[in-house]
């Protein structure tokens, strides 16, 4: 069982296009923001050309002030540039105007690195999204040099970084390409996770295979309830199905008690395709006994 590349890059695209499409003004608008324990919940709008929303760590911006009821002045200072904001709290809530200047510094050091012509708008979404040349200089170590705009742009909005490559590379994925990295990070594919599917016995699954483990849910609790019903070696076709058609423990249990004690995994798939459960089995049932026809 796959998951198509198509898959990740239709996803891929259509996460970029809205983030582009919400930032591409003049480097100035308006935020909200929502204070949360060690985040800030923000919301940039800019002009009439949409809204991006990011939680920021408290601690990256210099000069935040929550408290009710007082003026605000703060800013998150990045490589690409600083944003400046001013404006108001008031009731747990913030809002006001920001505006963005960039780094020309930034722009030598990436320049240096073979990226050019980076447009204003592709500044801003690097400042806000934290990629630096560092980063940008030893993924290239690794083997994602000479990246893309757009993939430039993916690495700084998914946050793939040098240590999660390197992980992923450790645990036996030493040749994926870039937009399955970002895949990987999309869809929450870790090194636990690897770990996690090896111990229930799928050792060296295909990346697609892998993910499409964490796009339906397939994990350690559900395998051993499986497991646990006497399925005892079930394969990985056979998991994936169950979690894409619900079959769960519980509707294993009902089937069983409705008189099928030995039903396979595939009959139990074919079961909830057609909509087949203990209460339409006990009136079949029930109608056989009494002699009525249907």
């Amino acid at each position: 069982m796959t998951t198509p590349r198509t898959t990740y890059a239709l996803l891929i695209s259509t996460l970029l296009l809205w983030t582009f499409s919400a930032l591409a003004a003049p480097k100035s608008g308006t935020w909200t923001a929502t204070p949360r324990e060690d985040t800030l919940q923000m919301n940039f709008r800019v002009q009439e050309h949409g809204n991006l929303g990011l939680s920021i760590p408290r601690s990256a911006f210099q000069g935040l002030n929550t408290q009710d009821g007082a003026d605000t002045k703060f800013q998150l200072a990045r490589e690409a540039g600083t944003l400046r904001f001013e404006g108001r709290f008031a009731n747990g809530e913030g809002a006001g105007h920001y505006t963005f200047e960039p780094s020309a510094a930034y722009l030598e050091e990436m320049g240096k690195l073979g990226y050019t012509n980076i447009t204003p708008d592709e500044q801003l979404q690097l400042a806000l999204f934290d990629l630096g040349p560092a980063r940008v200089k030893a993924l290239a170590e690794l083997g994602y040099a000479k990246l893309s705009h757009d993939e430039l742009l993916q690495v700084a909005i998914f946050q793939v970084t040098p240590e999660h490559i390197r992980a992923l590379k450790a645990a036996g994925y030493d040749k994926l390409t870039l937009e399955e990295v970002v895949a990987s990070r999309i869809h929450g594919v870790t090194p636990e996770h690897i770990r996690e599917m090896a111990d229930l016995g799928l050792r060296k699954l295909d990346f697609d295979d892998l993910v499409a483990t964490r796009i339906h849910g397939l994990n350690a609790q559900f395998v051993r309830e499986v497991k646990g019903l006497g399925f005892t070696n079930p394969t990985l076709d056979e998991l994936m199905s169950m979690r894409i058609h619900g079959v769960t423990p519980k509707f294993v249990q009902e089937m069983r008690e409705a008189g099928y004690p030995h039903v396979t995994i595939e009959q139990l798939v074919g079961m909830r395709i057609h909509g087949i459960d203990g209460n339409y089995v006990r009136s079949l049932s029930k109608n056989k006994g009494s002699g009525r026809k249907e």
